[in-house]
Protein backbone atom coordinates (compact mmCIF):
# COMPACT_ATOMS: atom_id res chain seq x y z
CA UNK A 1 0.00 0.00 0.00
CA UNK A 2 1.43 2.77 -0.86
CA UNK A 3 1.78 5.53 1.96
CA UNK A 4 0.26 8.47 2.21
CA UNK A 5 3.29 10.68 2.78
CA UNK A 6 4.97 9.70 -0.30
CA UNK A 7 1.47 10.45 -2.55
CA UNK A 8 1.57 13.79 -1.07
CA UNK A 9 5.33 14.52 -2.02
CA UNK A 10 4.99 12.69 -5.59
CA UNK A 11 1.25 12.33 -6.57
CA UNK A 12 2.07 10.27 -9.28
CA UNK A 13 2.22 7.43 -6.52
CA UNK A 14 -1.32 7.66 -6.09
CA UNK A 15 -2.51 7.16 -9.51
CA UNK A 16 -4.55 3.78 -9.86
CA UNK A 17 -6.91 3.13 -13.03
CA UNK A 18 -9.44 0.47 -12.55
CA UNK A 19 -12.39 -1.06 -14.60
CA UNK A 20 -13.80 -4.47 -13.59
CA UNK A 21 -10.94 -6.93 -11.97
CA UNK A 22 -8.62 -4.63 -14.57
CA UNK A 23 -6.25 -2.32 -12.35
CA UNK A 24 -3.52 0.17 -13.20
CA UNK A 25 -1.34 1.36 -10.81
CA UNK A 26 1.66 3.51 -9.82
CA UNK A 27 4.54 0.74 -9.51
CA UNK A 28 5.50 0.78 -5.76
CA UNK A 29 8.40 -1.76 -4.68
CA UNK A 30 6.58 -4.29 -4.04
CA UNK A 31 4.66 -4.40 -6.81
CA UNK A 32 8.30 -4.01 -9.19
CA UNK A 33 9.67 -7.71 -7.76
CA UNK A 34 6.45 -9.33 -8.97
CA UNK A 35 6.70 -7.58 -12.54
CA UNK A 36 10.40 -8.01 -12.53
CA UNK A 37 9.80 -12.02 -11.51
CA UNK A 38 7.39 -12.33 -14.03
CA UNK A 39 9.53 -10.82 -16.71
CA UNK A 40 12.29 -13.09 -16.09
CA UNK A 41 9.93 -15.98 -17.27
CA UNK A 42 9.13 -14.91 -20.06
CA UNK A 43 7.74 -12.22 -22.07
CA UNK A 44 8.32 -13.61 -25.94
CA UNK A 45 9.46 -15.85 -27.76
CA UNK A 46 13.52 -16.36 -27.81
CA UNK A 47 12.85 -16.20 -31.47
CA UNK A 48 10.95 -12.57 -31.86
CA UNK A 49 12.28 -9.06 -30.25
CA UNK A 50 9.32 -6.62 -29.75
CA UNK A 51 11.58 -4.30 -28.24
CA UNK A 52 13.86 -1.09 -29.77
CA UNK A 53 16.14 -2.53 -26.56
CA UNK A 54 16.32 -6.07 -26.12
CA UNK A 55 16.11 -5.78 -22.11
CA UNK A 56 14.29 -9.44 -22.13
CA UNK A 57 17.82 -10.88 -23.44
CA UNK A 58 19.76 -12.79 -20.78
CA UNK A 59 19.12 -14.93 -18.51
CA UNK A 60 15.49 -14.91 -15.88
CA UNK A 61 17.62 -13.41 -13.19
CA UNK A 62 19.57 -10.15 -15.97
CA UNK A 63 16.18 -9.64 -17.34
CA UNK A 64 14.19 -9.51 -13.56
CA UNK A 65 17.13 -6.96 -12.82
CA UNK A 66 17.17 -5.68 -15.98
CA UNK A 67 13.00 -4.27 -15.71
CA UNK A 68 13.82 -3.50 -11.98
CA UNK A 69 16.56 -1.11 -13.00
CA UNK A 70 14.28 0.76 -15.76
CA UNK A 71 11.63 0.93 -13.56
CA UNK A 72 13.68 2.31 -10.88
CA UNK A 73 14.84 5.27 -13.06
CA UNK A 74 11.71 6.02 -14.77
CA UNK A 75 9.84 6.39 -11.25
CA UNK A 76 11.50 10.15 -10.96
CA UNK A 77 10.42 11.26 -14.90
CA UNK A 78 6.97 12.72 -14.26
CA UNK A 79 7.27 16.58 -15.35
CA UNK A 80 5.75 18.97 -17.14
CA UNK A 81 8.47 18.53 -19.63
CA UNK A 82 8.65 15.03 -19.70
CA UNK A 83 6.06 12.90 -18.53
CA UNK A 84 6.63 9.13 -18.07
CA UNK A 85 4.07 6.82 -16.32
CA UNK A 86 5.01 2.95 -15.89
CA UNK A 87 2.23 1.66 -14.49
CA UNK A 88 1.64 -1.66 -13.27
CA UNK A 89 -1.16 -3.94 -14.44
CA UNK A 90 -3.09 -6.35 -11.99
CA UNK A 91 -6.22 -8.52 -13.06
CA UNK A 92 -7.69 -9.81 -10.20
CA UNK A 93 -4.76 -8.37 -8.06
CA UNK A 94 -2.24 -10.41 -9.71
CA UNK A 95 0.19 -8.99 -11.54
CA UNK A 96 0.43 -9.62 -15.51
CA UNK A 97 2.10 -6.97 -17.11
CA UNK A 98 2.81 -2.66 -17.64
CA UNK A 99 1.21 -0.41 -19.62
CA UNK A 100 2.74 2.83 -20.22
CA UNK A 101 2.10 6.04 -21.51
CA UNK A 102 5.41 9.01 -21.94
CA UNK A 103 6.31 11.61 -24.06
CA UNK A 104 8.19 14.78 -24.12
CA UNK A 105 6.71 18.84 -23.72
CA UNK A 106 3.69 17.35 -22.31
CA UNK A 107 2.44 21.25 -20.96
CA UNK A 108 2.21 22.21 -24.98
CA UNK A 109 1.86 19.25 -27.10
CA UNK A 110 -0.23 16.97 -24.42
CA UNK A 111 1.18 13.90 -26.55
CA UNK A 112 1.45 10.38 -24.81
CA UNK A 113 3.45 7.34 -26.59
CA UNK A 114 1.98 4.09 -24.96
CA UNK A 115 3.87 0.92 -24.61
CA UNK A 116 3.20 -2.23 -22.73
CA UNK A 117 4.32 -5.84 -22.10
CA UNK A 118 2.15 -8.78 -20.83
CA UNK A 119 4.03 -12.11 -18.87
CA UNK A 120 3.93 -14.71 -21.25
CA UNK A 121 1.32 -17.06 -19.63
CA UNK A 122 -0.91 -14.21 -19.58
CA UNK A 123 -1.07 -13.51 -23.45
CA UNK A 124 -3.72 -14.76 -25.41
CA UNK A 125 -6.31 -14.12 -23.34
CA UNK A 126 -7.83 -10.44 -24.56
CA UNK A 127 -5.80 -8.42 -21.60
CA UNK A 128 -2.83 -6.75 -23.79
CA UNK A 129 -6.36 -4.83 -25.98
CA UNK A 130 -7.86 -4.18 -22.41
CA UNK A 131 -5.45 -2.65 -21.13
CA UNK A 132 -4.21 -0.47 -24.03
CA UNK A 133 -8.23 0.18 -23.62
CA UNK A 134 -8.17 1.56 -20.06
CA UNK A 135 -5.01 3.26 -21.15
CA UNK A 136 -6.62 5.29 -23.40
CA UNK A 137 -9.22 6.48 -21.10
CA UNK A 138 -7.22 7.74 -18.41
CA UNK A 139 -4.98 9.48 -21.21
CA UNK A 140 -8.12 11.36 -22.91
CA UNK A 141 -10.85 11.58 -20.25
CA UNK A 142 -8.45 12.19 -16.99
CA UNK A 143 -5.05 13.42 -18.50
CA UNK A 144 -6.24 15.28 -21.10
CA UNK A 145 -4.11 13.87 -23.86
CA UNK A 146 -4.54 15.49 -27.04
CA UNK A 147 -3.07 12.62 -28.88
CA UNK A 148 -1.91 9.02 -28.19
CA UNK A 149 0.79 7.56 -30.85
CA UNK A 150 2.40 4.10 -30.59
CA UNK A 151 4.71 2.22 -32.69
CA UNK A 152 5.50 -1.72 -33.45
CA UNK A 153 7.50 -3.87 -35.26
CA UNK A 154 5.98 -5.14 -38.79
CA UNK A 155 6.41 -8.34 -37.85
CA UNK A 156 4.42 -8.16 -33.71
CA UNK A 157 0.80 -9.05 -35.01
CA UNK A 158 -0.35 -8.71 -31.28
CA UNK A 159 0.63 -5.01 -30.85
CA UNK A 160 -0.44 -4.38 -34.46
CA UNK A 161 -3.72 -5.87 -33.86
CA UNK A 162 -4.18 -4.24 -30.56
CA UNK A 163 -3.43 -0.88 -31.86
CA UNK A 164 -5.73 -1.09 -34.58
CA UNK A 165 -8.84 -2.57 -32.40
CA UNK A 166 -8.42 0.12 -29.98
CA UNK A 167 -9.22 2.88 -32.57
CA UNK A 168 -5.44 4.37 -33.89
CA UNK A 169 -4.90 5.07 -37.21
CA UNK A 170 -1.72 4.26 -39.50
CA UNK A 171 0.78 7.23 -39.38
CA UNK A 172 3.35 6.12 -41.48
CA UNK A 173 6.73 3.50 -40.78
CA UNK A 174 10.03 3.85 -39.85
CA UNK A 175 12.81 2.00 -39.90
CA UNK A 176 15.16 1.42 -37.07
CA UNK A 177 17.99 -0.64 -35.99
CA UNK A 178 17.09 -4.01 -33.75
CA UNK A 179 19.33 -5.93 -32.20
CA UNK A 180 22.38 -5.14 -34.55
CA UNK A 181 20.04 -5.25 -37.90
CA UNK A 182 17.27 -3.31 -39.80
CA UNK A 183 14.03 -3.24 -38.78
CA UNK A 184 10.45 -1.07 -39.60
CA UNK A 185 8.11 -0.16 -37.46
CA UNK A 186 4.88 0.91 -37.79
CA UNK A 187 3.68 4.12 -36.06
CA UNK A 188 -0.41 4.62 -35.36
CA UNK A 189 -1.96 7.86 -33.91
CA UNK A 190 -5.39 8.48 -32.26
CA UNK A 191 -6.42 12.04 -31.95
CA UNK A 192 -8.63 13.30 -29.61
CA UNK A 193 -11.00 13.59 -32.70
CA UNK A 194 -10.94 10.47 -33.41
CA UNK A 195 -11.15 9.14 -29.77
CA UNK A 196 -14.76 10.45 -29.37
CA UNK A 197 -15.97 7.98 -31.83
CA UNK A 198 -13.96 5.33 -30.80
CA UNK A 199 -14.23 5.57 -27.11
CA UNK A 200 -17.44 3.84 -27.00
CA UNK A 201 -15.96 0.30 -28.52
CA UNK A 202 -13.55 0.85 -26.05
CA UNK A 203 -15.68 0.89 -23.28
CA UNK A 204 -17.61 -2.05 -24.42
CA UNK A 205 -13.44 -3.90 -25.03
CA UNK A 206 -13.76 -2.86 -20.75
CA UNK A 207 -16.56 -3.98 -20.02
CA UNK A 208 -17.03 -2.23 -16.91
CA UNK A 209 -17.31 1.44 -15.62
CA UNK A 210 -13.38 3.35 -15.53
CA UNK A 211 -12.48 4.19 -12.19
CA UNK A 212 -9.70 7.11 -11.47
CA UNK A 213 -7.77 7.91 -7.94
CA UNK A 214 -5.35 10.44 -7.73
CA UNK A 215 -5.24 11.94 -10.94
CA UNK A 216 -6.50 15.45 -9.48
CA UNK A 217 -2.88 15.76 -7.84
CA UNK A 218 -1.10 14.23 -10.67
CA UNK A 219 -2.47 17.41 -12.66
CA UNK A 220 -1.99 19.68 -10.17
CA UNK A 221 1.56 19.25 -9.76
CA UNK A 222 2.25 18.91 -13.62
CA UNK A 223 0.47 22.34 -13.88
CA UNK A 224 3.00 23.21 -11.45
CA UNK A 225 5.99 22.11 -13.34
CA UNK A 226 6.48 18.89 -11.55
CA UNK A 227 10.03 17.25 -11.32
CA UNK A 228 12.36 16.28 -14.26
CA UNK A 229 15.57 14.84 -13.99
Amino acid sequence: MTSSRLVDLWPAAGVRVRAGDLEMRWIDDELAVDLALLAGKGVHDRSSMPFGHPWTRGTEREVARNMLTYQWAARSRVGAEGLTLELGVLVGGEAVGIQSASGDNWSVLREVETGSWLGRTHQGMGIGRRMRALMLHFCFDALGAESVVSTAFTDNAASNAVSRRTGYEVDGIQRVVREGAAATQTRYRLDRDRWATVRAANREILGADVEVTGVDALLADLRAGGVDS
